[in-house]
């Protein structure tokens, strides 16, 4: 059998095959504390009793299980040879009845890698901690099933765990005390029909908060929904639990007010746990979040801005995703992008981030801006051929793209013909799966419009367009024709249809720079005039997609673009300066704006950004921008000049403020010259003071990386660090500062860590990859650029999905920024045609962002010679 990679095909084929009437699945976890075994993987106890049907009885199937081993297997009474069965991914089921009962008691593995099964030790006091994390398909890792989003059943899950431990599932649990084995075993209410990689288990001595939310509908019903909150023992001094509640609350009365369709899950608990991939998981009744949204120091609102998005986006999908799921994985963005969206218009609407729309198009838009100018980006609606594919679509185009494609269609269809649609659907199709279809034709039904039109446009076709003004004026400077040019890449030539609003900005006499007159218009083709604009004076600011409508490539015409390079700090409105910033950015990633002139952007005005998520993203790119797109010959004064700026504005930053705290980070990762290094290391020891800046633990480690890097921060020191955190984010800290030393021997040991043994968990994997790859280090890593290709499809074939992303993405050789390099990265793709497409397309997307880079310094080398 072809093994753990199922393909959409086979999926298919099955579904029209078996319908699954329930799931009964008992764990034993009592194996998770105690000594290891002394070779064998770590194991606990699966025993999973499934029923279902078949349409063609005497049929054969298989059902998914990846175990170690399998101790018996049953079909309708029958008892199967697991050797003969099981290939250590798939049983092997046939001469299916009508009705069938399969019966499975393997042994599963926990995870160090974050998927199945994780579990966690941590160093602070000895605890064990497990939780799951399924999506696209890891449920098979815990309990056999038919791992595919369509074969949809009630699940009853009973575990045993160790003695006074706790444990949650999707349904109310219930303790059992008859009388059994020791431990604790608990046995959990069944729950309503959903897909493999919504269930979830989380156990283990957590801290745990309760709350509840009560609703009174219109019909006089009450809806009570009891909450709860965990994490960690070690996290719970810091953990604020109300605030979680707080926008819980407010996002249950939102999707409520806005959904008619009562939250359909029962309980709602939020864990937050450690060594997670992700950010969260939309599990029903039991949502699972990294547990960096715990913040142990000083943060910015931005962070609890994103806290508060990620909170908001999981709970859109106890709608979109969990009662309605999509069938195949190709229908992913009918959960991720309406979450995307509904979870920031929900955090807009209903909590105190109201400038959440500027956070978006500044931040989340990069992030689809960037996935669809790559050599895989795919329509919305993508073609998922199979489970590594649906693990790689987990991207910005399902996310952000596809959210900004709805934000757009509630301005074409309307918002009030946009969310009876949705209530629609949900009734329509409770605890079903759909297809794009079935969303498209609610819309039709409610909005009047041409779905299948739009969608033609928007969801089916990939890559974006660049809108560009043209303004003419007369001879008393009123504008006689402002036409907006709309382009689109040769490798995606479509032409899309948008509706804009083009604002006009001028400097008023105390030299702020303010909208003075606005219109919308629709862009169709490559010219459309914006006639309610003629006759207005002439502006000093054209901006295209003012307002953020439409998702595009902003660009401006020659006297715009000058008055952003003088002016951009005196734009007042948030959202405009945003955009602004993002199209300037845009410009510097496509070669069309030298690195230098963007940094001197930042340095001439990031000091009067008053948005601090806006201002972080500014000072990421300005970092992208010196590390990846200046010439490397102006790298060194380029670092010195943003040192120096951030260090400026830290200096004069307001004392205590969350801006001051944000330059200081700046600052550290900009860190140039001997002056510099003194004072992170004088922050750090007390010998030198910025009046109101706190140095708490979070910042201590902030800090004491770039002199680790440095070569000023050696073992002992990294060491007494982490004696003052010996925590499970200390080490963290501590193993990515040890390899970020400016050592062969380092770089060597942290390789061998990563590639050449699986020792260690995921997030100390990502820990270690992030300080290997220091900017500063290009000579210290260039002897690893060939054993990378040398490497990778062995790493791809014996790890897991997820360790092999972490380690294709993260150690490709992006810092050797050579034509040498980008051959031999093309030589590889050349000749390794038939490697596994999910490791081809991380290979690929690499390869195109190393030949951005140095068309980017061959652009910044130019304007260094003019």
């Amino acid at each position: 059998m072809p093994g753990q990679n199922l393909s959409r095909d086979e999926a298919r084929e099955r579904a029209g095959l078996l319908s699954v009437d329930g799931y009964e699945v008992y764990l034993d976890l009592r194996s998770a504390v105690g000594d290891a075994p002394d070779s064998s993987p770590r194991t606990f106890r699966s025993v999973t009793t499934v029923r279902f049907r078949c349409s063609d009885p005497g049929a054969a199937t298989f059902a998914d299980l990846i175990a170690p081993s399998v101790t018996a297997v049953t079909l309708n009474g029958a008892d199967l040879d697991p050797a003969e069965v099981f290939d250590g991914a798939r049983i092997a089921l046939e001469e299916l009845l009508a009705e069938n009962v399969l019966v499975v008691d393997a042994q599963c593995a926990y995870s160090r890698t974050g998927e199945g099964m994780h579990r966690f030790v941590d160093p602070e006091d000895g605890e064990v901690y497990l939780y799951t994390q399924y999506e696209p398909a890891d449920a098979r890792r815990v309990f056999a099933n038919f791992e595919q989003p369509d074969l949809k059943a009630p699940y009853r899950f009973e575990v045993t765990a160790p003695e006074g431990w706790t444990v949650w599932s999707n349904g109310e649990g219930t303790p059992l005390e008859d009388g059994r084995e020791p431990g604790s075993s608990w046995r959990f209410a069944e729950t309503k029909p959903i897909s493999t990689y919504i269930t979830a288990v989380v156990a283990g001595p957590y801290h745990y908060v309760t709350d509840s939310y009560r609703r009174t509908f219109d019909d006089g019903t009450v809806l009570e929904i009891p909450l709860g909150a965990m994490c960690r023992k070690g996290l719970a001094r810091h953990f604020d639990a109300d605030d979680v509640f707080l926008v819980t609350k407010q996002g249950l009365d939102f999707f409520h007010d806005h959904f008619d369709y009562p939250y359909p899950f029962g309980k709602y608990d939020q864990a937050f746990v450690p060594e997670y991939n992700l950010g969260a998981m939309e599990n029903p009744g039991l949502v699972t979040f990294r547990e960096e949204y715990i913040y142990r120091g000083q943060v910015t609102r931005a962070a609890y801005e994103r806290r508060a998005n990620t909170i908001l986006h999981e709970m859109a999908h106890m709608w979109f995703g969990d009662l309605v799921t999509m069938e195949w994985w190709d229908d992913l963005w009918l959960k991720e992008s309406f979450a995307d969206f509904m979870g920031v218009l929900a955090l807009v609407e209903a909590t105190r981030f109201t400038t959440g729309w500027t956070t978006f198009a500044n931040n989340r838009k990069a992030w689809a801006y960037r996935a669809d100018q790559l050599p895989s980006t795919h329509p919305v609606t993508a073609d998922i051929r199979d489970l590594e594919d649906a693990k790689l679509n987990f991207d910005g185009i399902t996310y952000a793209k596809g959210a900004s494609v709805l934000k757009q269609l509630v301005a074409y269809a309307g918002r009030d013909a946009f969310l009876e649609g949705a209530r629609r659907y949900f009734k329509r199709h409770a605890y079903g799966n759909t297809r794009l279809g079935d969303l498209l034709s609610v819309l039709e039904e409610t909005s009047g419009r041409d779905m299948a039109a739009w969608s033609r446009s928007w969801l089916e076709t990939y890559g974006l367009n660049s809108l560009t003004p043209q303004v003419t004026y007369d001879a008393e400077g009123r504008i006689t024709e402002l036409a907006v040019f709309q382009e689109a890449a040769d490798s995606a030539p479509t032409l899309r249809p948008h509706r804009v609003a083009v604002g006009l900005y001028r400097r008023t006499a105390d030299g702020e720079l303010v909208r003075f007159a606005r219109a919308e218009a629709d862009v169709e083709g490559p010219r459309t005039v914006v006639a309610e604009l003629a006759g207005a004076e002439r502006p000093d600011l054209v901006l295209v997609n003012d307002d953020d409508l439409t998702y595009c490539k902003i660009r401006f015409d020659t006297a715009s673009l000058e008055t952003l390079r003088r002016h951009l700090g005196d734009l007042t409105d948030p959202l405009a300066r945003a955009l602004c910033w993002s199209a300037l950015w845009n410009l510097t990633r496509d070669a069309l704006m030298p690195a230098r002139d963007f940094i001197a952007l930042v340095l001439g005005h990031a000091g009067r950004e008053s948005d601090i998520g806006v201002l972080q993203m500014v000072h990421s790119w300005a970092r992208s921008a010196l590390v990846h797109y200046a010439a490397p010959d102006w790298r060194e004064q380029g670092g010195r000049l943003l040192a120096e700026g951030a260090l400026r504005e830290l200096r004069t930053a307001e004392p205590g403020s969350q801006h001051q705290l944000t330059w200081a980070r700046f600052f550290a990762a900009t860190a140039a010259s001997d002056a510099d290094f003194q004072l992170l290391r004088g922050l750090l020891d007390g010998t030198a003071k910025i009046d109101g800046l706190s140095v708490d633990q979070e910042l201590r480690w902030t800090l004491l990386e770039p002199l680790a890097a440095e070569g000023l921060a050696d073992e002992s020191v990294i060491g007494a660090e982490l004696a003052r955190d010996d925590t499970a984010s200390g080490k963290r800290h501590e193993v990515r500062a040890l390899a970020a030393r400016p050592s062969a021997a380092v770089k060597a040991q942290a390789w061998a860590r990563v590639v050449e043994s699986d020792a260690l968990s995921n997030a100390l994997v990502e820990a270690t990859i992030a300080g290997f790859a220091q900017p500063g280090q290009r000579e210290l890593t260039a002897p690893y650029a060939a054993p990378y290709f040398e490497a990778i499809e062995r790493v791809w074939a014996e790890r897991s999905i997820q360790i092999g992303i972490h380690v294709v993405r993260g150690l490709f050789p992006g810092l050797q920024d050579t034509r040498p390099t980008l051959e031999a990265a093309e030589r590889w793709l050349d000749t390794h045609r038939d490697a596994a497409p999910a490791l081809r397309r991380l290979v690929l997307e690499a390869t195109d962002d190393l030949a951005r880079s140095l068309r980017g310094q061959e652009c910044d080398a130019a304007a260094g010679g003019a």
